[in-house]
């Protein structure tokens, strides 16, 4: 143990206090940069050898000197330098110079760039190259050894030492710059299909992660090595290679050779612009023609004297439900059928980033369903969405259902009380009734089929109309998002048609236009529980 303390404080001595001094030494001998970083890189790998091999010397310093001087001594004779020579006297004033002089802070400063720059070259070296280093060097094994190891021949193994060599000089030449993700990490916010998650919760598990992401974004459409990658994001390579296998083993990245690509889509800031401008222009006539048809509708039902909706709602607060039903009914009109992609680890899920994302539809709405036969649009602006939980329980559902059908059971007080909170039920005394939307198909269908044809003529050409604008969308959107996606992913029909349904799908725009035109009363001034609807068949 004693000797291991001792070896680790040579190397960190040698590191600190020799590297960049040994540095100077070749660049005074060399008169060169190029041949000072070749032989600096030498004289370095062989003190660190001989540290890890157990030559614990008493006089470091003078040892030091030592193996430079021979090495140097080489290195002339292999470049022919024949005026050059060392003299003991010159290395010895040298040293002793370097030792007792303090360096000025400008040579400091330029000491610790060539320190870091030797060991940034150390640590990005390629895989081929740095098991053979370390193996020689660090872990002391004979190149025969390393070469049965490798499966090489010897004379293999010896060209490659001596390549790794140059390797490093190259590297600390170039003027190489970690890019700007290695200090400032972009974000994307993901959206999925997910079928079912995988056993270790892909995507979401995977989707965490601020690595994995930029990751993504660089090779997104830019084929890219390992060692890229790892300059990029100033990752070591060791670690960027295990992260890059697990990326293409788990499906987000794809590798042909010795490149990896990006497998999910990601759409760009430019292309969410240009479908918030098609969404914008389209969303007034979108909403007249929905207004009209969900009015005309519900004049129908009244001449059947029905209320399609329920009695628990009024028609300002129903409405806030039943324009987004319009709206969905006809935009799913024009999406494709699909199924989700199967994944490793039993998952079936597809996904869509979006870059630099900032949330440009004005007022999101999402479509929450719970116990197969309650759904609750979640307005997800003004504090609207948080009236009301996420999802119900199977439970939550069931009593919800039976006050509906005018079985209340009191045992269930909890439950019951909580649903009043919510606004979905409201209690007077000990009573407790319904405060949403309740849908009754089985009966809605037979009135249906008793309007006149007149009646049917109006709603159809207003549903005519609907399904133009939203096939004109549809087709705006597919247009933007095929010239955005990189070849790869644009011919994959299933991937294109995943992005377009994510960007094309925005109620949002809808609502911020039934507010703006004052169609709709604004969310304070109606139910609590608008949203929300039940389906009894």
């Amino acid at each position: 143990m004693k000797s291991e303390h001792l070896e680790e404080q040579y190397l960190t001595l040698y590191t600190e206090e020799f590297m960049e001094k040994v540095f100077y030494f070749c660049l005074r001998k060399c008169g060169t940069q190029d041949a000072a970083e070749e032989l600096a890189a030498d004289i370095s790998l062989n003190v660190i050898s001989a540290i890890r091999k157990g030559q614990l010397p008493h006089h470091f310093t003078s040892w030091v000197w030592q193996i430079a001087r021979n090495r140097y001594a080489r290195w002339a004779d292999a470049k022919h330098r024949r005026d050059e020579s060392v003299s003991g006297t010159d290395l010895a004033d040298f040293a002793n110079t370097m030792a007792d002089e303090e360096p000025s802070p400008e040579d400091a400063m330029v000491s610790r760039e060539q320190l870091s720059l030797l060991r940034r070259e150390l640590a990005f070296i390629s895989e081929e190259y740095r098991t053979l280093l370390v193996a020689y060097y660090h872990e002391n094994r004979r190149i025969e050894e390393i070469a049965r190891s490798l499966g090489i021949p010897k004379g293999t193994a010896l060209s490659r030492l001596q390549r790794s060599r140059k390797i490093l000089k190259e590297g600390m030449n170039m003027a190489r710059e970690f890019g700007i993700r290695s200090y400032k990490p972009e974000d994307i916010a993901y959206s999925t299909n997910c079928a079912k998650t995988g056993s270790k919760n892909q995507p979401y598990s995977i989707m965490e992660h601020n690595l994995y992401t930029n990751i993504m974004l660089e090779a997104y459409g830019n084929p890219s090595t390992a060692e890229a990658l790892a300059m990029e994001l100033g990752i070591a390579l060791p670690y960027m290679q295990s992260e890059l296998d697990y990326l293409t083993r788990e499906t987000f990245l794809v590798k042909n050779s010795d490149k990896y690509e990006t497998a999910i889509p990601i759409v760009s800031r430019s292309a969410q612009e240009q479908v918030h401008i098609a969404q914008l222009t389209i969303a007034p006539d979108l909403m007249r023609v929905l207004g009209k048809f969900v009015e005309r509708l519900n004049d129908a039902f009244l001449a059947k004297e029905y209320i399609y909706y329920g009695t628990y709602q009024d028609f300002e607060s129903a409405k806030w439900t039943l324009l987004m039903r319009a709206y969905d009914y006809f935009t799913y009109k024009n999406l494709p059928s699909r199924q989700d992609t199967s994944r490793p680890d039993g998952g079936e899920w597809d996904m869509v980033g979006f870059q630099n994302y900032s949330a440009l539809e004005p007022n999101f709405v999402g479509n929450h369903f719970s116990g197969g036969c309650f759904q609750q649009f979640k307005y997800c602006f003004d504090g609207i969405a948080e009236r009301t939980p996420n999802r119900l329980s199977d439970e939550v559902c069931e009593v919800l259902r039976d006050c509906v059908c005018g079985k209340v059971d009191l045992q269930k007080k909890e439950i019951l009380d909580s649903l009043t909170e919510y606004g979905y039920l409201r209690r007077e005394g000990e009573d407790y009734f319904p405060n949403i939307i309740v849908l009754r198909v089985h009966e809605i269908n037979r009135i249906v089929d008793e309007f006149d044809d007149n009646t049917r003529a109006e709603l159809s050409m207003l549903a005519d109309q609907a399904r133009e604008l939203c096939e004109k969308l549809y087709r705006q959107i597919s247009d933007i998002i095929k010239a955005d996606l990189p070849i790869r992913i644009a011919e994959d029909e299933h991937q294109h048609q995943t992005v377009v349904v994510h960007c094309y799908h925005s109620r949002g725009y809808v609502i911020a236009e039934a507010l703006r035109s004052g169609w709709l009363k604004p969310a304070n001034e109606v139910s609590p529980a608008i949203g929300a609807h039940l389906f009894l068949v």
